[in-house]
């Protein structure tokens, strides 16, 4: 199941949509990554039809087919979702995060926890703003957060700077190289050697960079900020899937942020990083979900 769908808002403005999997199965809102956008649900459709579950996949204000919000806060996001179940007659929902999702499915759980059967925690995004020093991150996650917080304009430059070459796409012969320019672990550029897997990560950020750079722009400035609530206060039940090979975040930051959580179950998987774990262990992921 393959379809884009609207919500228009009070405002005028619109949220874009997609669905794969059972149209009729057990509903799940998925979140997606950074810099990423709806289509990057596509990981899941496979598994979600023959699970009978129903993923919905929101692009976020600003990214692809969503409108600009330019002072949006995190705080802003769950009542975009509560719109969208309410327009799918939607009651309760569980919500699946891949990395950069992690805190959107954090902040309604919290605002709506009455809705929100349980969340699922791929290779979830860090509270940067709580952190010490930026040790366990990518170094490019490292760099950004020192330019954002010292040079913000030269960052946003920067961004402008790279969206012809970030919303290109690539031919095929060419993967191999683009593969091991991006320094990745080996499981992780294992698991793009996949043709679909690789579609659904790159083709999804393509989308966000073509969208608009002021909306990825905006979304990564969300991380760096504080979100709005601590991790004690998300009270569903959470599940939380970490590579042990992650390098976005490493997993001794996982552990730190699983033990603050006062519903959850944590799985580090050996052997799998940051791309490897969602691309792998989809179906395992879904079938766990819905079974809370």
């Amino acid at each position: 199941m393959y379809t884009k769908n609207i919500v228009h808002l009070c405002d005028g403005s619109v949220v874009a949509f997609q669905e794969y999997g059972d149209p009729t199965g057990t509903p799940v809102i998925f979140c997606h990554g950074w810099p990423s956008s709806r289509t990057m649900a596509q990981l899941a459709d496979e598994p979600a039809r023959s699970l009978g579950v129903r993923i919905i996949s929101p692009d976020r204000p600003g990214i692809s087919g969503s409108s600009m919000q330019l002072d949006r806060k995190l705080s802003d996001w769950p009542s975009l979702v509560e719109r969208l179940a309410d327009d799918l007659e939607l009651g309760e929902f569980r919500i699946l995060a891949i990395s950069g999702g992690a805190p959107y499915a954090y902040a309604t759980a919290v605002a709506i926890p009455e809705r929100v059967r349980a969340i699922a925690i791929v290779g979830g995004v860090i509270p940067f703003a709580e952190l010490k020093d930026f040790k366990g991150l990518l170094p490019f996650y490292r760099w950004m957060l020192a330019f954002y917080r010292d040079r913000p304009q030269l960052l946003r430059r920067l961004f402008w700077l790279a969206r012809p070459f970030l919303s290109f796409r690539a031919p095929i012969r060419l993967r191999p190289l683009l593969l091991k320019m991006l320094l990745l672990r080996p499981c992780d550029a294992a698991s793009l050697r996949d043709d679909a897997a690789f579609e659904a990560i790159f083709e999804s950020q393509r989308r966000a960079w073509r969208g608009s750079v002021e909306g990825v722009l905006v979304d990564a400035r969300i991380y760096a900020e504080p979100w709005g609530f601590a991790l004690e206060d998300v009270r569903v039940p959470v599940r939380l899937w970490h590579g042990i090979e992650d390098r976005a975040f490493a997993v001794r930051l996982a552990e730190a942020i699983a033990n603050r959580f006062p519903n959850c179950k944590a799985r580090f998987i050996q052997d799998e990083g940051h791309y490897s774990l969602p691309i792998r262990h989809m179906r395992e992921i879904l079938e766990d979900l819905i079974s809370i």
